[in-house]
């Protein structure tokens, strides 16, 4: 079928910021998606919150939504964009939940939005655990035995029935989140409870736990008609029990029979084809080792991380493929782009192995739990690929940056053997070098240590290979066989001369086989390459092809990326790594990328002229270098992995663009940095290097204390902290050693302060500072930890200008070329730096996107040679944007046991989104949101700080309880906050009873939680505890007195997600937009007036927040815009002060009325107001020829429950008893364009309407919340009101309410109809006529004042 012609507009949703359990992988089929689209014509609109991926690249779509992920900011982008369809399987689990929620509640169909690449009916089947079980035995596919639960005592119900261990799955989480084995009742209740919590559906399959079989992977590809391929098996190195995002996967899967391959092929054929997919589909089952006996373990109806490896493998592009599908291709109509002859129906064929290994964030978490199981921990991965599984595995263990360049780890050789045989039994991140280390020293043979680890024997065979060769290399000579064989292994050099002991005559360089998705059957396009040991290399014949076709070839360079994602080096690498890329094919030349990760865009197959999927240690880059004879290299945008090649590259004469080797190690080396810095009058916090913990002690006494440690030469602040005292240095310092770290530990005098930042492009004789940030929290938390702000708000003219001269000096100094990013600090009213990077940061996608600049463009163009002054973005400091961009980080806290939550100079978030808004208070708010806090304004809060923070803590816990919240301390807190008059509840710590903060916690009282300690990490400390427990409840934690304050700012603001500003990056405001508006009056009721039938207003919700506070804005009771209409004089819309929109307004109508004659646009006794869909009159009443009241005929006034509407099953709700808030009431309700709950009360002046008037307002009676009168009735002709609104609180006025108390009134028998009733409210008088059908209503209508604000 082809393409579906009534798809113009289709919206991708992504998968938000990168966490553990959902990658880059999904950058990377994100992108492809939108390029799919975008090459079919189709307009794309794209919504993610991440700023720091390539999918949300300004090229990447026609639209870009840089915003929270929740179902109202989508529901809201889908109204304003229109799209016809919207793709949901591109963006992980996130994006198939929200998907799944748009189309379940129809919001889909009331948008005439289709769903595209799947449909509820095939999600809820593989994703709702029963639907799943119930659809795989109608297909006769074995399950485990299991059940699906909604509560605690029925999963350990059914885990007594089946036997333990069971598995816990909860149902549509991400990475096995929630998850894990329990072999026990107390572990499940524990862990079930927290699965339920976490689970959207509140479901989890309890599953007979079968660990031990074989995990095995297929993924799969079906279209609309019913054509099914297999793309790719693969199999896990691990047994089933360890997440397969933590194991080493291989593909294809090797140890399987004909037989065998063929039944799961089949049954993963017959799933996909049962559960009706459209697109990718990742199939997992457990396969018992000794028999055929098989089960299915879960169905990814969508792209998963697995496709992208699968893709990677194969050549095939999964992401790509899934993409045409949905919108309407079969494959056999969908080309491979790889060879571009053949079509996708054509099934992927290797000829080669390939090795997925996991990289795990232990090396920063020293103290965390690094055993392996059901709930994934590892951040990222690598992938390699070679001739044999020994060489493929050998490449991933030294590409995954672990300081392994063999399987022989030299700290499990120091282990003993009793303690190498009993750490075999646990399964951790370290169990490949134990099992390794146990067979070399031949305390277990194969047998013995399948049947201790399940593994497969084929495995466990390969390693012995490998440690034949390690004795052959020791034991014989050096001869070209013996290295040839070692070559094929894939040892490096150098190894084979440190195990051998002697030296390579004649090394060999590697040659490069083509992946094409097919063996070399059809001739590839645009193939990529791996390594290996042969005679044949098939890269050199067609790069000379591809040469000799390019008559223009200018040269080629290569770009070498930044390996696997972790913590302190994530994607944002790999966006400025694509970007440099694209810049240098724009400026002529052929590029080749470098790299080694299977989850990102750099690695997709089309992203260069060519790509090499190796490591990137110094031999697996010359190899490449020798093949290539590139013009030049590019170091700068591959994070510290590519930083460390500097100095090989400078060594072997290699020509590396933009800045010289020499000035990447001045940066580094205390000494010469120091020196520079004093030479141009730079002032930096004093500190000293060394390198024995006897050496830090004496510096850090001479410096004195605090003192900030780090090692040089590493990203991300790891093993970076704040030491207080000497014990604090020895702990630190024995972690720091045992890393082996051969570069010097950096102490420097820990100054708290204001942190600044900036990224800058430098052309050898003039900058570029795109913008300057500054990060919310003060000095001592990791710049990738905190809140960024741009731009900066806190800063003076003369701070400006002496940050864009230092950068100035700084980067001219260091004889910058590109990009250089530096970190600065006001303390005590002056500046210092803090530390210099001239290369790429982690900040620069954030910073591109939100000032416009393309800062890696520019700075790739600075390195070819061109100047900023001929670029068109001119130098200094460039414009100041109109918007605030809020960077807020995102952790994984909850995927790793034991880690210490408190914020420090170490790194631990593992990805960020971005709030863009008009104000930095709304942006705030917005990058709050994003990052998944709920926003709770209400609750309780509980205090425990060290010492040092207590000065601040009062003003924090006030701002808590001016808000409504309950507050609890801990003891010393608690005093503090008791002596400045506030009420808190003391709670004892963890030690001091069994009534204490964790039972505080898990009695779901607190819903924020203020932690800071002076001393943390080791899991034991009872401040550790707590922050691991609100981790547990996921309970938003602060460990920094600044976030404290920003949230509660943010809690006090007045922006919902229903009233934030939504923006498309592709059409930001150049300058700040001046819009003219009227204040006006009616009854005191004010709103602020906008003509828009010469303006337009973006984002009239968060205006009307931000204008109608009384104190920082305009003030009044909202906004009202004023539009053209073809059916009246004008129409209306009315914005509530809480930036929902409103119904109809009486008093605004008048006004309106008063403001058409007035300004000539309805110059006539009688004006028509279009609102809500029907035509309001409005008769204006004159004096002395001005307008000074109106009469607006309401029109029919409905009483129908269903109509109002109310959730009470009568006729009519004329007074009906009711309970809100705990208290009995009779209401009267009606709508009048708004509607209305009436209350008659005895006097109106004694009721506490700000305490009643929201619970009203938010009860479950109202679905859409109410209006609340409390009426007297002070005669028949008259009536005292008062009113709460929902939305804006309590009025002076309400026209629809006086109406509604009029109505009610007389639908009580206590006024007549067709009499003149006066409504007495706290600004006036409003008289009212109702007739039993319809109603009016008269009142003043007053001009206040005219102006023109600037948003």
């Amino acid at each position: 079928m082809p393409l579906n012609k009534n798809l113009k507009k289709v919206m991708v949703i992504g998968s938000g910021p990168i966490v553990i359990g959902q990658a880059a992988e999904f950058d990377y089929a994100g992108t492809q998606a939108c390029r799919a689209l975008k090459e079919e014509g189709i307009e794309v609109v794209l919504v993610n919150s991440n700023p720091a991926t390539i999918m949300t690249d300004n090229q990447m779509a026609d639209s870009i939504y840089i915003e929270p992920l929740s179902l109202e900011v989508i529901k809201r982008i889908i109204q304003k964009e229109k799209p016809d369809g919207l793709l949901s399987t591109l963006g992980g689990q996130t994006g198939l939940t929200l998907s799944m929620q748009l189309a379940k509640d129809g919001f889909l169909e009331e948008n005439n939005v289709i769903l595209l690449g799947a449909n509820p009916e095939t999600i809820d089947k593989a994703e709702d655990r029963q639907l799943f079980k119930d659809a795989m035995e109608s297909i006769g596919q074995p399950c485990i035995p299991s059940k699906v639960v909604k509560d605690v005592d029925s999963a350990a119900e059914f885990a007594d029935e089946i036997g333990y261990p069971v598995i816990i799955r909860p149902a549509f989480t991400l990475g096995g989140t929630g998850g894990g084995i329990v072999k026990d009742e107390n572990e499940l209740r524990d862990i079930a409870e927290n699965g339920l919590r976490l689970s959207p559906i509140t479901q989890i399959l309890v599953e007979k736990c079968i660990s031990g079989w074989k995990e095995i992977e297929f993924e799969v590809i079906r279209d609309s008609i019913g054509n099914v391929i297999t793309v790719c098996s693969m199999e896990n190195f691990d047994p089933v029990g360890v997440h397969t995002g933590d194991s080493i996967v291989i593909a294809p899967a090797v140890t399987l029979s004909d037989k065998e391959y063929q039944m799961l092929r089949k049954a993963a054929l017959d799933i996909i084809s049962e559960l009706k997919v459209e697109g990718g589909c990742n199939c997992q089952f457990a396969l018992h080792p000794e028999s055929f006996e098989y089960a299915v373990i879960e169905v990814n109806p969508r792209v998963s991380r697995s496709s992208a490896l699968a893709s990677k493998a194969t050549g095939y592009p999964i992401a790509k493929v899934a993409s045409k599908i949905a919108i309407g291709y079969n494959l056999d109509e969908i080309k491979n782009a790889v060879t571009g002859n053949t079509y996708a129906c054509f099934e992927p064929t290797l000829d080669y192995v390939v090795v997925k290994f996991p990289k795990w964030p232990f090396d920063k978490f020293v103290y965390a739990k690094r055993n392996l199981g059901t709930q994934m921990k590892a951040t990222g991965e690598v992938m390699a690929m070679g001739q044999s599984f020994e060489e493929a595995l050998m490449k991933a263990v030294r590409g995954a940056e672990i300081g392994h360049k063999t399987l022989d780890n030299e700290a499990m050789r120091e282990l003993s053997d009793e303690q190498v045989l009993s750490r075999i039994d646990d399964c951790d991140d370290e169990r490949l070098f134990l099992i390794y280390q146990a067979l070399k020293r031949g305390l277990a043979d194969v047998d013995s240590l399948h049947e201790r680890t399940m593994i497969d024997e084929w495995f466990l065979n390969k390693l012995v290979h490998i440690i034949d060769m390690e004795k052959r290399l020791q034991t014989e000579t050096l001869n070209e066989n013996l290295y040839l064989e070692a070559k094929r292994m894939s040892f490096l050099d150098s190894v084979i001369e440190d195990i051998s002991g002697q030296k390579i005559k004649n090394k060999r360089k590697a040659v490069y086989k083509m992946v094409d998705t097919c063996a070399a059957e059809f001739n590839a396009e645009t193939p990529y390459f791996y390594s290996t040991y042969d005679e044949v290399n098939e890269a050199v014949p067609f790069i000379a092809a591809q040469r000799e076709k390019d008559k223009n070839y200018k040269g080629t360079v290569i770009v070498f990326g930044s390996g696997p994602i972790r913590i302190g080096q994530g994607i944002e690498f790999d966006y400025a790594s694509v970007q440099c890329v694209w810049s240098l094919k724009k400026a002529g030349y052929e590029v080749v990328i470098v790299n080694n990760n299977p989850e990102t865009v750099s690695t997709d197959f089309d992203t260069a002229d060519r790509l090499y999927f190796e490591s990137l240690t110094n031999e697996d880059v010359m190899n490449i270098i020798e093949t290539e004879k590139p013009y030049a290299v590019v170091v700068a945008f591959g994070g510290q992995t590519a930083i460390k090649l500097t100095k090989h590259l400078n060594e072997q004469g290699i020509k590396i663009l933009g800045t010289p080797a020499d000035s990447i190690d001045m940066a580094e080396d205390r000494e010469r940095f120091d020196a520079l810095l004093e030479e141009l009058n730079i002032k930096r916090a004093s500190g000293e290097t060394v390198m024995t913990l006897d050496e830090a002690i004496l510096a850090a006494n001479e410096i004195g204390y605090p003192v900030l440690m780090r090692p040089s030469y590493v990203l991300g602040g790891q093993n970076m902290i704040i030491a207080f005292d000497d014990n604090d240095i020895k702990e630190y310092m024995e972690i720091i050693l045992r890393q082996e770290i051969e570069n010097p530990i950096l102490i420097d005098k820990y100054l708290m302060g204001i942190e600044l930042e900036i990224d800058a492009i430098c052309d050898g004789e003039d900058i570029l500072i795109p913008g300057i940030m500054e990060h919310i929290e003060r000095t001592g938390i990791h710049s990738g930890d905190s809140i960024a702000v741009y731009p900066a708000w806190n800063i003076t003219d003369d701070i400006v200008e002496k940050i864009v001269d230092q950068s100035r000096k700084l980067a001219l100094s260091m004889k910058t070329l590109g990009l250089v990013n530096i970190q600065y600090l006001i303390y005590d009213n002056d500046l210092y730096v803090i530390e210099v990077n001239p290369r790429s940061s982690r900040t620069i996608p954030y910073i591109s996107k939100v000032t416009g600049v393309p800062m890696v463009d520019l700075a790739t163009r600075a390195m070819l040679g061109e100047k900023l002054s001929d670029m068109g973005y001119g130098t200094g400091l460039y414009k100041k944007s109109s918007y605030y961009a809020v960077k807020v980080p995102v952790f994984s806290f909850e995927k790793l046991i034991n880690v210490d939550t408190h914020l420090g100079p170490e790194m631990k978030s593992t990805g960020e989104v971005l709030g863009l808004a008009s104000s930095l208070e709304e942006a705030l708010y917005k990058g709050l949101v994003g990052a998944g806090y709920e926003m709770k304004k209400n609750g309780g809060v509980l205090f425990t700080v060290k010492d040092r923070d207590k000065s601040e803590i009062a003003d924090i816990a006030r701002g808590f309880s001016n808000l409504g919240f309950e507050l609890y301390a801990t003891e010393g807190t608690a005093r503090i906050i008791e002596g400045e008059g506030m009420t808190v509840h003391h709670v004892d710590k963890v030690h001091e009873s069994d009534n204490n903060c964790i039972t505080l916690l898990e009695s779901g009282k607190v819903d924020y939680i203020i932690s800071t300690s002076s001393r943390g990490r080791i899991p034991t400390r009872d401040s550790v505890k707590i922050r691991r427990k609100a981790v547990e409840r996921a309970i938003p934690c602060l460990t920094s007195m600044d976030t404290a304050f920003a949230l509660i700012n943010s809690l006090r603001s007045r922006f919902t997600k229903e009233c934030t500003e939504l923006v498309d990056i592709n059409e930001m405001r150049d300058a700040r937009q001046k819009l003219a508006f009227t204040k006006m009056s009616g009854t005191q009721n004010d709103y602020i007036y906008f003509n828009c039938f010469n303006q337009h207003i973006d984002n009239p919700e968060g205006l009307s927040v931000m204008l109608s506070d009384r104190h920082l804005g305009i003030g009044g009771d909202g906004i009202v815009m004023i539009f053209p209409s073809d059916v009246a004089d004008a129409s209306m819309q009315l914005i509530n002060q809480d930036g929902t929109i409103g119904g109809i307004s009486g008093n605004a109508l008048r006004c309106i009325g008063k403001y058409l004659h007035d300004t000539g646009i309805a110059k006539k006794d009688i004006v028509t107001v279009e609102a809500d869909g029907s035509i309001r009159e409005v008769h204006l009443i004159k004096r002395y020829g001005e307008v000074v009241a109106a009469t607006v005929e309401m029109g029919e006034v409905t009483l129908e429950p269903a109509e109002i509407p109310v959730n009470i099953a009568a006729e009519r709700v004329i007074n009906e008893p009711v309970s809100v808030g705990g208290r009995d009431y009779n209401i009267t309700c009606v709508n009048v364009g708004n509607p209305h709950c009436v209350v008659f009360v005895k006097n109106v002046d004694n009721i506490n309407i700000k305490n009643i008037g929201p619970k009203f307002e938010n009860n479950e009676l109202f679905p859409e919340r109410i209006n609340t009168e409390f009426v007297k009735i002070v005669s028949p002709t008259k009536l005292k009101m008062r009113v709460w609104e929902r939305g804006n609180g309590e009025t002076r006025a309400c026209g629809t309410g006086a109406c509604a108390a009029a109505i009610a009134a007389v639908e009580n028998g206590y006024c007549e109809k067709n009499s003149e009733i006066t409504v007495q409210v706290i600004g006036g008088e409003l008289k009212v006529v109702y007739d039993g059908k319809k109603v009016s209503i008269s009142g003043d209508a007053r001009n206040i004042f005219e102006g023109e604000i600037e948003v």
